[in-house]
């Protein structure tokens, strides 16, 4: 019933990606050169060579994440692993940035450049989880998603529960807006959510991994 109680208390019409937002935060991620001063090409180059193969080890821990919780809509089992592969993204992430400074960067690594870095492997990832949710609406849902939002909201348990919210009206707002949203519109706005948790979650995670000198 976890996803219910999301559906309950998300505002989808916040959420709805419009392209002037789009290119304000491509061109915003574009600017991640300016978190990595006194960078040469060369390492520039660096740091996106490796940020496009551990975004692209994110993305698949993110769509296998994605594929479980769609599954995990009739196994309750798959739905809890989808939170504990979505739970382990900064974890993994940290890690990622960890090799990258070890074996990149000799041991030594700014929190400037770990911050761009991290961001970098959101935006890698975020753009081919979008792929793949693109293409699971556009040719395999077919309505499985808002068939089991629908079943269970209009189940005994579901009313109740969101009845216990009263968030009757709400629901029913969300349900036409998810309904109305095309796969394009699924993909981007789930881009951009993944784009804001890098610029977020990139603080903590570049200020552990952060190093000035190289341990003996």
């Amino acid at each position: 019933m976890v996803f219910l109680l999301l559906i309950c208390n998300f505002d989808l019409r916040s959420k709805v990606l419009t392209s002037k937002k789009l290119k304000i935060l491509l061109v915003f991620c574009s600017l991640n050169r300016t978190f990595a001063p006194n960078m040469t090409p060369q390492e520039y180059v660096q740091l996106k060579a490796f940020a496009r193969q551990d975004g692209a080890l994110l993305s698949l821990l993110w769509i296998g994440g994605f594929a479980c919780y769609i599954l995990g809509l009739s196994s309750p089992m798959l739905g809890l692993a989808a939170m504990v592969l979505i739970c382990a993204t900064p974890f993994f992430a940290a890690s990622r940035l960890r090799h990258f400074r070890d074996y990149g960067r000799e041991g030594i690594i700014s929190f400037a450049r770990s911050y761009a870095y991290t961001v970098l492997i959101f935006f890698y990832a975020g753009v081919l989880l979008a792929i793949a949710i693109y293409l699971y609406f556009a040719f395999m849902d077919n309505g499985f998603l808002m068939g089991k939002i629908i079943e269970t909201t209009q189940s005994p348990e579901g009313r109740k529960i969101i009845e216990m919210y009263g968030m009757g009206a709400k629901m029913d707002e969300n349900i036409k807006l998810l309904a109305g949203m095309r796969p394009i519109e699924f993909a981007l706005n789930m881009l951009t959510i993944n784009i804001i948790t890098g610029f977020i979650l990139g603080v903590p995670i570049a200020a552990i991994m952060q190093r000035n000198t190289v341990k003996n």
